[in-house]
């Protein structure tokens, strides 16, 4: 197993938050400092791009959840791009696949920020 890890990149207007391993309830609180801290940037525009997610649960879909509450509340709009079959299916599944937004790319959502 992985180590979950956040590595982050500017790109044009947005900030890209590459996230790695699995999203779980042994990683929850890991994402969720990590979330936190990437939010508390500032940046207008993240994107968290989940290639990198080997697995994902109900205590990691809750993360990501709360990452893109906490970003709307302070006026920051986050994204998801990359995101792995099983990953999108729970986000059909679950009715959360527009909230927030998923592209299937990176360069897709960078495109909708202008780049």
């Amino acid at each position: 197993m992985a180590d979950p890890s956040v590595e982050t990149t500017t790109s044009g207007r947005c900030l890209v938050a590459r996230v790695s391993g699995e999203t779980d309830y042994l990683t929850d609180p890991v994402f969720r400092l990590q979330f936190k801290d990437l939010i508390a940037r500032g940046e207008r525009f993240i994107v968290l791009d989940l290639s990198g997610v080997s697995f994902c649960d109900s205590a990691g879909l809750n993360v990501l959840l709360g990452a893109w509450r906490q970003a709307d509340a302070g006026g920051a709009v986050l994204v998801l791009a990359c995101v792995p079959e099983p990953l999108r299916r729970i986000l059909e599944m679950t009715g959360v696949d527009h909230v927030p937004r998923v592209f299937d790319t990176v360069t897709d959502a960078e495109a909708v920020f202008g780049g």
